[in-house]
């Protein structure tokens, strides 16, 4: 489920004047101009086009902080360590966190972004090493770009016999046993844990013996799928450590979230107590949502094509009824940047944070040659060295402007900022809140703007703020019982040591019956001491469920490696013919191998874009729950869903106009998940007022809206989730709609849907009905990931089909 996003130019406006010496670099040092008052900012950037684009402003006030002394167990010559760096004296949540550990307890700190949460687990950890010269750390994080940060804070500190160090698949093979020997603070992340550590624990035995704390850090991003394996891996971990005659601490870190303890005690199969309460100080944050204008019917801005259901060869334009996100975001930040105000632009998708940079930095540079050097992307995918670059070069001020995707949105340290662009709700409050507290400089006044797309779920928050600002966040969602998740998992634990009836009340619900699966399976052979694994080779098991290894991207001239793109991303933007931006270049790829793992390029710049198009098919499997409400019914079940990438588009760059639809010739795909799906009766339909030829364009109208409204009630994003509608499907013998969870067995989502049925459906009705078009737009029915080229699709008659569901489901 990937974001294709549009290629899309800058507008035509005129770009604020600079003087050319006001380009010169900013310092991070306390005398930097953080540029105009947010305020201020935000006044200029309302009015520098026709018509007011800012549906809401919220003031978030500033906090004063609440300080506590230093716990009586934290050695002096640690406390002087943090007071070189300026921390005089802990906040309170610090504190009690910090002691709740020392004490030998598994705690959670939950508290919002730049509270200071790594001093939470710092100070224990450290004290530790400090006081017992023979006991470890293990430091986890979610990206390489957030335990390289750590490091350098760790580091800095400069403790006598700490000796912290990264272990990622970034750290040099002539490294790694110097870090398996003497380090005593390794900070990496899980997939290092499962790929490295724990098959090779015999070779880590001396630091698992002594490990005395491990750090879970921004474990709220371990949700769904990923969650689910990251929750087996530490079991694995726990496991291990048992058999040296460890028992490690856990403290976890994470933004706030809704019941981080219960989160935190399924993450990690332990009793967590949760501190919540932020104590730290907290400049204001002025927080907009933004709404791109409409544009005229004659606007020369990109059309979205629509195309009749399986003909790839006409196609009518719609008139795009928005101005695109893309190219909002684009224009802020050059307008930001043009004023000399450092600013972060987070970007959904990798593609559309290379469009937003390269649109940015082209009206920079006609305003000021030069200037748009000082805008640059960065996403996933990069070589480690131009990550490092980019982060040091943002740090130092060489760069004012960032279009990132949310890879910094986690605790880097990205101190300077004054301003941050959100281009899409990122489909989480907390994700929100995450990238919205990237900027603010010590206690300093902040500037948010959402950027809303043309989603119905982007339309709907900012004409209804209250669910943004009045809502609690959103718990997190995994579930370690997930079969698809629990087998592979003990296949892994297996593999490291043979597992015995003892383990079962470790790794869960579940676990007996998985491991009678892979014995009858010929995978692992009972014997009275336990279940052995049976093959020479370890099993292949993809943590993050991204579909397969990273595809390696591939100049075919040099032979230079650009970057990489996830497996089950490959089909849609490294397909033969794609359009792939790296920095800022445009290549065309000549050739993807999915066999080698290998696509081919060569540098071209197109005045045209690729979008790819797939088709799907869905089965039922079985019901897990339903409700019967007369003429219409609501079920949870599982699902088998098939999926090809049969054709792309190419779109001019300048116009969208559609140049042409290609085939493809890729290999289907296959995936068994959890669905939530309702059906009517036709005559139901009928008695609304849907003509039985109208009614595959309502079911479909209504599909898109109900996935763009999901990440209102559950932990995910619609590229999490897919979706299916037909006017008669063969397994439930009526119209029926569906929504499914875009992972294997599932991830919790379509769980989540089917439990707020009502509520979601109803924001769903209401989205599309207080939407202004006439027929149906991206603000309420349309898809950007529609394989049918949003064709067709009713309006009206979306809203009497979610009427008649309304009626009758109970609430």
């Amino acid at each position: 489920m990937q974001d294709v996003t549009s290629n899309d130019s800058i507008s035509a406006r005129p770009t604020p004047r600079r003087d050319p010496e006001s380009s010169a670099a900013p310092t991070v040092s306390a005398g930097h101009d953080p540029g105009p008052a947010p305020v201020d900012l935000l006044r200029r950037l309302r009015a520098r086009g026709a018509g007011d684009p800012v549906t809401h402003v919220e003031r978030v006030p500033a906090r004063v902080g609440v300080p506590a002394p230093w716990p009586a167990w934290a050695p002096s010559e640690l406390r002087a360590a943090f007071a070189r760096r300026g921390v005089v004296a802990p906040w309170q949540h610090q504190a009690e966190a910090a002691t709740l550990a020392y004490d030998g307890g598994h705690v959670i700190v939950a508290t919002g972004t730049a509270s200071g949460k790594s001093l939470a687990y710092q100070l224990p950890a450290l004290a530790t090493l400090l006081a017992d010269p023979r006991a470890t750390v293990l430091y986890l994080a979610p990206t390489k770009a957030l335990a390289a940060d750590q490091l350098r804070a760790v580091a800095g500190l400069d403790l006598e016999g700490v000796r912290p160090a990264c272990y990622d698949g970034d750290t040099p093979r002539a490294e790694r046993e110097w870090i398996r020997r003497h380090s005593r603070f390794v900070l990496t992340n899980p997939d290092m844990l499962h790929h490295g550590i724990l098959p090779g624990h015999a070779q880590w035995s001396g630091f698992l013996r002594r490990l005395a704390y491990v750090v879970i850090d921004e474990c709220h991003t371990y949700r769904g799928v990923f969650g689910s394996h990251v929750a087996h891996v530490l079991r694995r971990l726990r496991r291990q450590c048992a058999r040296f005659g460890a028992t490690p601490v856990f403290v976890l870190a994470s933004a706030t979230s809704g019941d981080p303890a219960t989160a935190a005690g399924r993450l990690t199969g332990l009793p967590v107590t949760a501190v919540t309460e932020d104590a730290s100080p907290r400049g204001g944050v002025t927080f907009a949502l933004w709404e791109p204008p409409l544009l005229p019917p004659d606007s020369t801005s990109p059309p979205v094509p629509a195309q009749a259901a399986g003909d790839h060869d006409a196609a009518t334009d719609l008139v795009q009824v928005r101005r695109s996100a893309l190219r909002e975001t684009a224009d802020l930040l050059a307008d930001t940047v043009a004023e000399g105000v450092r600013t972060l632009a987070f970007v959904r998708s990798r593609k559309g944070a290379e469009v937003v940079a390269a649109n940015a930095r082209r009206a920079l540079d006609d305003a000021v040659p030069g200037l748009g050097d000082r805008v640059a992307a960065y996403r996933g995918g990069y070589l480690r060295e131009e990550r490092r670059e980019l982060e040091r070069a943002l740090l130092h001020g060489d760069l004012l402007g960032l279009a990132s995707t949310n890879a910094l949105e986690l605790g880097v340290d990205l101190v300077g900022l004054d301003a941050v662009l959100i281009c899409g709700y990122p489909g989480t409050r907390a994700s929100l809140w995450q990238q919205a507290g990237r900027a603010g400089r010590s206690g300093q006044e902040a500037l948010a703007v959402l950027v809303a797309r043309d989603d119905p779920l982007d339309t709907y928050l900012v004409h209804h703020p209250e669910a943004i600002f009045g809502a609690p966040v959103e718990a997190t969602v995994l579930d370690p019982a997930n079969p698809y998740v629990l087998a592979p998992q003990l296949a892994c634990a297996a593999v490291e040591a043979p597992l015995t009836p003892a383990d079962l009340a470790l790794f869960g619900d579940g676990a007996k019956e998985a491991i009678d699966q892979l014995v009858e399976a010929g995978a692992l052979r009972q014997r009275p001491t336990g279940w052995y694994w049976r093959h020479r080779e370890r099993p292949e098991v993809d943590l993050r469920g991204e579909g397969g290894a990273p595809v390696c991207v591939v100049e075919s001239a040099t032979g230079r490696l650009l970057g990489t793109v996830d497996g089950g991303s490959s089909h849609f933007l490294l397909h033969p013919g794609a359009v792939y931006l790296h920095q800022g270049v445009s290549y065309v790829v000549d050739d993807l191998d999915l066999a080698d793992g290998c696509a081919l390029v060569h540098a071209e710049e197109p005045d045209w874009s690729t979008h790819a198009r797939d088709v799907t098919d869905l089965s039922v499997v079985s019901v897990r729950s339903y409700v019967d409400a007369g003429p219409v019914g609501m079920f949870l079940g599982e699902v088998d869903v098939t999926s090809q990438v049969v054709s792309y588009q190419r779109r001019r760059i300048a116009t969208g106009e559609v140049i042409d639809t290609r085939p493809l010739d890729l290999p289907t795909r296959e995936l068994r998940t959890v669905a939530v799906w309702f059906t009517l009766s036709p005559r139901s339909l009928t008695s609304a007022g849907v003509q039985q030829a109208d009614v595959p364009g309502a079911l479909h109208a209504a599909e898109h809206a109900a996935i763009g409204l999901l990440p209102l009630m559950a932990t995910c994003d619609r590229w999490d989730i897919g979706g299916l509608s037909t006017a008669l499907h063969p397994d439930t013998e009526a119209p029926t709609v569906f929504v499914y969870d875009g992972h294997p067995g599932g991830a919790g989502f379509a769980e989540r849907a089917y439990g707020t049925a009502s509520a979601w459906l109803r924001a769903t009705r209401d989205a599309i009905a207080e939407c202004g078009c006439e027929t149906g737009c991206p603000s309420c029915v349309q898809s950007p990931k529609c394989g049918n080229g949003n064709n067709p699709l009713s309006k009206p008659d979306a809203i009497r089909v979610l009427d008649v569901v309304l009626e009758n489901l109970p609430a």
